[in-house]
């Protein structure tokens, strides 16, 4: 059985995602005396603001929908 996943999923997945990211990207900066982390804290803020921009651009589309059936 394959549940259909919808324009909305997705902008949900991604902020959810770049919420959960940004977070540990901050705490992570807060450990700055452990040199063993196993990821890199700058890629993982880029990536988490590259996903908030994605749900941005979503939302914006969204609205573009719903402005233009007006």
């Amino acid at each position: 059985m394959q549940i259909p996943l919808t324009f909305w999923d997705i902008s949900e997945w991604l902020a959810v995602m770049s919420i959960i990211l940004l977070i540990a990207s901050q705490l992570a900066s807060a450990y700055k005396g452990a040199s063993t982390a196993l990821f890199n804290k700058k890629r993982l803020r880029i990536a988490s603001l590259t996903m908030g921009i994605l749900f941005l651009a979503t939302v914006a589309f969204h609205i573009y929908q719903i402005t233009k059936n007006i």
